[in-house]
């Protein structure tokens, strides 16, 4: 992921074959992070699956809300609807390739199952909205600081995500939100109005004339 994205030529990248491509690459990105954070939790334990975990975490938040915007380089709500836009169909590639492969192969363990009542669909309209909602805020960051300062860094965008959801997540923790711990879980679900946080925080200061 590029730290600077400078704004010279094109901006608002929204042509179709483009969205298509963006979608695809990201669903296969999608698949395999989640194979990996599967397969970790699967057979490691203790610190190391905690470590682990956190970096494949930390890597799909990254790549889900920053890779889209970097594709479509938003300024205007064209780029950050495209942005969406790849979000979207990318979840349609990874619950495809979820249900015809991950689920056949063993993937999961059976936390999965018993955190969904049995059922492995649980968490197909959570993905879908996720996936979305994420290159969305993200691209808005981008278009923010691109509108903002005549460029965007994707890098200072996440880190601000990354700090907003982490004081979130101790505040919860502190406040004995419901459901709250000192868990990478916990960490997982706060990144979302982190996010939200920064997204806001982007928008902010004197903007280029």
């Amino acid at each position: 992921m590029s730290s600077t994205a400078e704004l010279n030529g094109e901006y608002d990248l929204t042509r179709v074959p483009m969205i298509v491509q963006g979608a695809i690459k990201l669903g296969l990105l999608e698949s395999i992070l989640v194979l990996l954070f599967a397969l970790a939790s699967r057979f490691l334990g203790g610190i190391v699956e905690l470590i682990v975990c956190a970096i494949i975490l930390i890597a799909g938040l990254a790549a889900v809300t920053m890779l889209p915007g970097l594709w479509t380089r938003p300024r205007t709500i064209e780029g950050i609807a495209g942005a969406a836009g790849i979000g979207l169909a990318a979840t349609g590639v990874f619950l495809l390739l979820d249900v015809t492969l991950l689920q056949n192969i063993g993937t999961y363990s059976n936390r999965w199952y018993q955190i969904g009542g049995g059922s492995n669909w649980w968490y197909h309209p959570v993905w879908w909205m996720v996936g979305t909602l994420l290159p969305w805020l993200g691209a808005w960051v981008l278009a923010n600081q691109t509108v903002r300062a005549g460029r965007s860094s994707p890098l200072t965008g996440f880190l601000m995500a990354l700090a907003s959801a982490t004081l979130l997540a101790v505040v919860a923790v502190l406040i004995d939100f419901p459901g709250a711990r000192w868990s990478l879980a916990t960490f997982g679900v706060a990144f979302l109005p982190g996010l939200v946080l920064a997204t806001a925080l982007s928008a902010m200061g004197k903007r280029r004339t």
